[in-house]
Formats: C-alpha cells, structure tokens, sequence
C-alpha cells in the first residue's frame, strides 16, 4: 500500500544547533581539564583525591556518552490526510492496555483510556482493544462492561462533533465552549455527561463494597479465584460482528493464568499473552500498547503513527515508533522531578538521530512480525528468517510459538507477509478456546517466548530491554510526537510513589548491563550501531550512578570532618576549572529547560530530586540488583501508584510537598543530610576553620552547603507531621549511621 501512495506521509526534519554543540564541547575541555590537573598532582595528595578522580572520570565519560545521545536530535512531521485517501486499505491494529492492581490504579482510569482507544479516528472494523488484568480483579472486568455499555453512546458522540479529547474524565472537566445557535449540541452533551458520572457512581459504589457485584453469568469465572492462583478468564465484551466501520472496536478482557510456582515475568509476561491472545483472535499486523492510565489525546494517533510504518521506504527505519510520554494536570513546577519534559525532548529527539527513541513500555506501536523475531534481511525473503532455518514448517513453528495449531498458522501468515491488510475477524467467540489454551501459565515452556520472541524477559524494565533486543537486531524506530501529544497520563505524586517508580527502573535498567543482551554484546555480534550502544549504556547506568555520587556527595563532608581537602585552594590558579564547569553545566541546563517553556524553579526542582534519587531510589536498585547478582534474593516488580486527582481538601502547595513513610530508602537520603548538617556545624561552631593550607577550604564547604539545599525536603520533613515528617524510626536510624560515619572519619584523621 505505501508504494502506491504518491505523496509522501511523513517528513524528516534534523534539529541541529551549533550553539548547544559548542557548550557541550566546552563542558567536555573542561572536564578533562580537571581530570588532567587531578592526574598531575596525584602524588602530592591522599585518598579523597584519588576518590575525585575515579568519580570525575566517571562524570566524564557520562558526559561523552550524554553528548553522543543528543548530537544530531531528529523529528518527523505527519501528514494524516494523506493516509486518509486510501482509508479502505488500512492495516488492522491490536490495542493493548495493561493493569495490574485495581487498588493502586483505579478501575476509572483504566475504562477512561479504553474509551479513548475505541472512539480513536480510525475504521472500527480494523480495531480490537485488548485488556490485560493481571490483578483478575472482578471490579475491573465489572468496570470495563459497564464502560462498554456508555461506549456504545460516547463513540458516536465523538465521532459526530469531532470531539477533541476523548477520555470522559478530561472531557467533562471544562464546560463547552460553543455559542447558543448550538442547542442540540449542548444538549446531547449534559445527557452525555449525566451517563459519564453515573457510569462513575456505579464504578466507585462497586468499588466500596467487599464483592463489587455478582458474581454471576459473565462474573461466574472471579466467583473462587485468589490473585496470584486462578485459571484465565478472557471475555469477548463487545464484538463488532456486522464489520461496522463507524462502529465500536471489538473489546476483550484478559486475565492470564496464574499459578504459585509458575514464574509469570511481570509485565513482560502480560505483555506475550495479549500477543498470542490477539494473534489467535484477530492477528492485526500492528499492535499498540499503553499503560491504564496513559490515555488517547490525540484521536488520530493511529493514522500519525501509520504515516511512520507505513511511509518509510524501508521498513527496517521504522521497526517501532514511539510517542513521548506527556502527563496531564502536572503539579506546578514538576516538585518531584518525574515529569521529564526536557529529558524527553533532548534525549529521545537525539536518539531518534541515530538508530531511533528507545521503546518506552507505553504508547507504542510495533509491527507483529518484528514482535515475532524477523530481522531486517529477512522482509525481502517474505519471511524466510533465518531462526527459521529458511522455512516456516510446522515444527519450527511450535518450537518457536508453542504447541497451539492456531497461534503457528496465525505466526505463519504474519511473517510470511500475508496479514499486512487483513481486517479484524468478525468471529472471536470461536477463538476463545484457543485464546485460553495460549493464556495458560504453562504454554510458554520449551519455546523462545522471552527469549527471542515477543517481549524479552530478564529485567522489571522489559520494555528498554526489547527495544535494545529489536535495534540489536537492525531494525530503526521513529518517533511520533504530534500535536497535540499523542498520549496524556499521570505521573506519580508523593516522595514514595515517585521513589519507588525509580527504583524499579534503576533496577531493571542495571539488570539489563548486566545480562547477555547488554549493548556492548549486541553491538559486537548483532547489528547495533556504535552509537545506539553507548546511549543505551548512557540509560542503563542510572542506577548505578548512585555509587559515584554517593562517594563524591560523601568526600565534601569527609574532608570538612578531616581537614582534609579534595578541592583545588582558592588561592590556586586551578581553582578557576572547577567553578568554571559548575557555572557552565547549570548554566546550559537552565537554558535547555527554559527553551522548553518551563520555569527556572522546575529546573531546580528537577536538580535537587536528581541527586535526592541518586541518594536513595537509584542506591536501592543498586544493591537489589548485586544482591540478584550474587544470588540471595530476586528482583521485584512494584506497582506505582496512580491517582486521578489530589485527595479531599488536599490544596496544590500540599500535593507538591515531599511526602515520607517507612520505606527504608529515606534512611540513606536522612543519613547524608545528617552528615553534610554536622559537617557545617563544625564549620558553623568554629570547631572547624577553613584556613589551613593543607585542610580543606571553602570549596569543601560550599559542595556541602549545596547538598543541604538539594535535600531541603528532607530538611523539611524532619520537623514535618504526619506523611510529611520523615518517621521518628527512620530518623532514629540516619542518626546513627550519620554517628558511625563522624566517628569513621575522626578515626581516619
């Protein structure tokens, strides 16, 4: 179909800016410029100056690695009308959408963005929503069938005014903005709305209960199921049989089979159900995947992402395209530094440059057959891959996909190419049998589920490591970022919800450069660009940069309580090197977030949460994952929490305020504040003086002085109530680890 249309479908548009380059340049001459003074003046000076420059090598091969990710940023620009013209040859599309906890995400999140994926521009015939419940939680299958119901009004109602945004909840947040010579409009909208907030009632007055509803008819299979030990349940909810165009996309609900010694790959694992689940009852060519909570914003998302896969002139560029992920009603001035405004439009626009964004975990689309491990070589060959052995025969077939006759034809066809145009199936009853012989806990045993089909298992960030898996394999993404934003959903509010979010990924990620698919394998004997490879090397060290500036945050304190130093003396001409690097690289910070239209205090919000993660998230992840590594313990998949609103009578100055609980992560961010406090209290009480010449001076004191300013939080919440005091245990705790290290360093003086 794409070499018939005659326009192009998209365009790609290269963001080069000489002027960022320049002072990337100068940052990295100056970091080697300390290094070099560092280098030749190590015999004249003890430890803390080795420490500096084993930390400072490392900050500097981060830079280079930061530097190489956003050297040449990409964008591309969509052209949607022009698919429009062959609208009866579109491809069919999978929608997955993924919970897991009916607790900590809401049911009304979950239906709201379903919602949104069925009233999408796009022919219904060609759509199937898929939804993933790994909680098997009878209110969220409670949920979904009520929500199809209101869908069945709220999907024409989209289409016939052309509504913009098309979750409900964000929908009716605001009052139309139309004149009076619209009165059939305004009408139709407050019915709408009245259905909307009783399809609400019902979900919150179901969710109050022990038993949301009875368990009775289509809600019989929850009636004797334990979370973690059920069978699969797989509904058909709605299916679109007549083939409507302008109807309602088929809607299923999954809950894969789980059982107590059958390890089920958190999310990942999900994930390959729904591609089988669907390969077996629709076998759409692409698939998409989003979280609960990251709704459709854009209607035509769809048809944006399908001028990538299908106007690229080799299918090898666009082996996924990923949109940003952007959050609605944002705190004001991002106080929890999670957001990643500017971290997503520097980095992702600069790796696009190179081999593509990596993938995400959420609004994303694939193609199937790259999902179901063909390489780039093989698409001339219609899909004769070489894992295959040069043929699709039926026992490779099982050996690869497992021992469902249906899931091997439906693989067959994809990879042999002859799917690309097929609409949905019009009979998904007749598959359910199949559906749940691929959703059992078992079937994945003896085949390359995992491994080199379908999502990759191994880490708690299965997404970075399928993506790396497929741009090890040649293949390109692309990114989709229109406007407005493809995709809206909520960021994690609170200290713990925004920490635990961070440890799982400084977890997953350090998993990743550790495992055989590491970049650095998958360069030497796959296809992975040079240059992809050291920015993923640059994305899994996150969790491991905990341990340089750790010790780096530590040594300001250490020489304060040795008299020491590790800092060049003021009176030294070298002294200029290291002022020059802090005022330059904050300096070119701030210009990057300003340039992105936020504010001067959502640059330091977001400065201080990064060595405040450091300290505590990302230290955490660090050693789960030595802990997995030396074979005590195995990693875990943590559930954030997501919230739709700020709690009642809670204002917008108290959503922004840190929050604690018990969690041992904020001992070891108390503890460094309580060593960098009594370090200037020395300083403060006279007990230490920065006049020696051999001691440490003012550039020890101001490194701590910075410290205390980014963990002013944790200064506040020592004399906070409630969520936001840090617990009298966990004081306690800091307290004495901070004695032990003042003693550790009075001993070492």
């Amino acid at each position: 179909m794409a070499n018939s249309i005659p326009q192009p479908l998209y365009q790609r548009i290269c963001r080069k800016d000489h002027t960022k380059r320049a002072i990337e340049i100068v940052i990295l001459l100056l970091f080697l410029s300390l290094l070099l003074y560092r280098l030749l003046s190590l015999n004249n000076h003890g430890v803390p100056w080795l420490l500096a420059l084993l930390c400072e090598s490392y900050f500097t091969f981060t830079w280079i690695l930061t530097v190489n990710a956003k050297w040449n940023p990409v964008d591309h620009k969509t052209y949607p009308e022009r698919l429009l013209q062959w609208a009866p040859d579109l491809p069919s599309v999978d929608m997955f959408v993924t919970t897991a906890d009916p607790k900590l995400e809401p049911p009304i999140l979950t239906i709201n963005t379903v919602l949104s994926l069925l009233a999408v521009d796009y022919p219904a015939h060609k759509l199937a929503c898929y939804v993933s419940d790994d909680g098997g939680s009878p209110l969220t299958f409670y949920s979904l069938v009520e929500a199809s119901k209101f869908a069945k009004l709220w999907v024409p109602f989209c289409k016939k005014y052309n509504v913009l945004v098309r979750a409900p909840f964000q929908y009716f947040s605001s009052e139309p903005h139309l004149d009076s010579t619209a009165s059939n409009f305004i009408q139709e909208w407050r019915q709408m709305k009245q259905e909307y907030e009783q399809l609400s009632r019902k979900i919150e007055d179901a969710a109050q209960k022990p038993v949301p509803c009875d368990l009775k008819g289509e809600l019989a299979a929850f009636s004797s199921i334990q979370r973690n030990n059920h069978p699969s349940i797989i509904q058909v909810i709605w299916e679109n049989k007549e083939g409507d165009s302008k109807g309602m996309p088929h809607l299923v609900y999954v809950s894969r089979e789980k059982r107590p010694k059958h390890p089920h790959h958190f999310k990942g694992g999900a994930m390959n159900v729904l591609t089988r689940v669907s390969g077996v009852m629709t076998n759409a060519p692409f698939m998409l995947n989003v979280d609960c909570d990251m709704y459709a914003n854009n209607p035509q998302i769809i048809l944006h992402a399908m001028c990538l896969l299908l106007g690229s002139k080799n299918e090898r560029e666009t082996g996924f395209v990923q949109s940003p992920q952007v959050f609605y009603d944002g705190l004001k001035d991002d106080p929890f530094g999670n957001q990643m405004v500017v971290l997503q439009k520097y980095l992702l626009y600069g790796v696009a440059g190179i081999q593509g964004p990596y993938y995400g975990g959420t609004g994303c689309f694939h193609r199937r057959k790259i999902i179901y491990g063909l390489w780039p070589n093989d698409v001339e060959n219609k899909g004769k891959n070489r894992s295959l052995n040069g043929e699709c025969d039926h026992e490779n077939l099982n050996r690869r996909f497992g021992n469902s006759k249906e899931l091997a034809e439906s693989a067959s066809r994809i990879l042999s190419g002859l799917n690309e145009e097929a609409d949905c199936t019009h009979d998904l009853s007749s598959s359910l049998e199949a559906a749940h012989r691929v959703a059992s806990c078992a079937y994945e045993r003896g085949t390359n589920w995992g491994k080199k089909v379908g999502w990759v298992y191994g880490s708690t960030t299965e997404d970075v490591l399928t993506g790396l898996w497929i741009h090890g394999r040649g293949w390109g993404s692309a990114i989709c970022d229109p406007d407005p934003p493809a995709f809206l959903g909520c960021a994690p509010s609170g200290g713990p919800e925004a920490l635990t979010q961070m440890k799982r990924w400084g977890t997953g990620l350090s998993e990743i450069l550790f495992s055989r698919n590491n970049p650095i394998i998958l360069t030497l004997s796959a296809n992975l660009r040079l240059r992809m490879s050291l920015a993923y090397i640059w994305i899994l060290l996150w969790g491991l940069r905990s341990i340089p500036e750790m010790c780096y945050t530590a040594l300001s304190a250490y020489c304060i309580l040795t008299n020491s130093h590790f800092m060049p003396k003021i009176h030294e001409p070298a002294v200029v090197v290291p002022i020059a690097l802090f005022l330059v690289y904050n300096l070119y910070t701030l210009s990057e977030y300003l340039q992105t239209g936020v504010s001067i205090r959502t640059w330091w919000n977001n400065q201080r949460m990064s060595r405040i993660v450091s300290a505590t998230a990302f230290l955490f992840s660090a050693l789960s994952v030595l802990l997995k590594l030396i074979g005590l313990s195995e990693t875990v998949f943590e559930v954030t929490q997501k919230d739709q609103t700020k709690h009642e009578g809670e204002t917008d100055i108290d959503a922004s305020r840190f929050t604690f609980n018990e969690s041992p992560m904020f001992i070891s961010g108390t503890t460094f504040l309580f060593v960098h406090l009594a370090a200037l209290a020395m300083v403060l009480l006279g007990f230490r003086t920065p006049i020696l010449e051999l001691g440490f001076g003012i550039g020890e004191t101001m490194c701590s002085v910075w410290v205390v300013l980014c963990f002013l939080p944790f200064v506040r919440g020592l004399f906070g109530k409630g969520k936001y005091g840090i617990p009298s245990s966990t004081i306690c705790k800091s307290a004495a680890l901070a004695f032990l290290f003042v003693h550790f360093c009075k001993w070492t003086s």
